[in-house]
């Protein structure tokens, strides 16, 4: 039995509320979508511009900042936060995965106060909870404590001015970044998938890479993105559990703009970051328009 199509009239009204909420979003997008621009010309400009004596930015033509970005002390800091965001990426879905899948699958009625409080303490300023977590790991916290007093770690092991401590700031800042994500494509899962698994005979293990994992792999990227930009960037779990071997770009882009006065250098490097974080945007949008022309077939 065919559907009955929509009334010329429904149309209409479907129409006028669209554009009505076009025009809502028209004033915020051009707001900052023209800030955007500006700061991206801005910024490109400045990158082949010059510095005074004094250390003050002047616009020019000059590649100078442009070159620097092949010395192998910078290309060293780029490799390392590019380490450490992937790094961050791959802890963040082992353990967001689990949070999530137990959530959305047997939190029944407790589930949506559950991601609450996952998400609640994470509007608290984020250089306010890493200035916490960084106590928490510090030599005289409860986590070293704990471990020496399992016999885990000696008085000599350090979590803070150290690699490990980074990634585990990056991780504690941007792992709810993950689990929503990945929480709404597993509630949107359908169960009876996973139980067909089941009936055909494959273990839990078989049916999570086969069933459930394909099922969910677009929440996955998602998350992926969402942990890996602003990682990618950050500076402040470097600079408070990092020590002066571990900073980042963004520790990078922050000194040559603040302490080194070396405006070109600093916008070369910004650039550099948008580009690589630009990459990985790209490679998000190819990979999920690839998935939905799957799906259509």
């Amino acid at each position: 039995m065919a559907l009955p199509r929509p009334s010329s009239r429904t149309r209409r009204r479907d129409a006028n509320g669209t554009r009505i909420w076009t025009w809502l979003m028209l004033p915020g997008t051009l707001w900052m979508t023209g800030f955007l621009i500006a700061s991206l010309i801005l910024v490109a400009v400045l990158a082949v511009g010059t510095t005074d004596e004094l250390g003050n930015p002047r616009f020019g033509f000059d590649l100078a900042g442009v070159r620097a970005l092949t010395d192998p002390a910078y290309t060293e800091v780029m490799a390392r936060s590019l380490g450490y965001a992937l790094l961050t990426c791959v802890i963040c879905l082992l353990i967001a995965y689990p949070v999530a899948y137990t959530i959305a699958l047997y939190g029944g009625r407790y589930k949506h106060a559950l991601i609450a409080a996952i998400v609640v303490p994470f509007f608290a300023n984020y250089l306010v909870r890493m200035y916490g977590w960084s106590v928490v790991l510090s030599d005289d916290g409860p986590v070293l404590r704990a471990l020496r007093a399992i016999g885990l770690a000696d008085e000599g092991t350090k979590i803070l001015n150290s690699g490990f401590g980074v990634v585990a700031g990056l991780v504690y800042g941007f792992v709810v970044f993950m689990i929503i994500p990945l929480y709404a494509a597993l509630e949107r899962l359908d169960v009876s998938l996973i139980e067909a698994g089941r009936d055909l005979y494959g273990g839990p293990i078989r049916t999570f890479f086969f069933v459930t994992l394909p099922a969910t792999r677009q929440g996955a990227a998602a998350g992926l993105v969402l942990v890996f930009l602003p990682a990618m960037g950050d500076f402040v779990s470097a600079q408070l559990m990092g020590g002066p071997d571990q900073i980042m770009i963004g520790n990078l882009i922050q000194d040559k703009f603040f302490q080194g006065q070396n405006w070109p250098l600093g916008s070369a490097l910004t650039m550099l970051l948008m580009l690589v974080l630009l990459i990985g945007m790209l490679g998000y949008l190819r990979r999920t328009r690839k998935d939905e022309a799957e799906a259509l077939r």
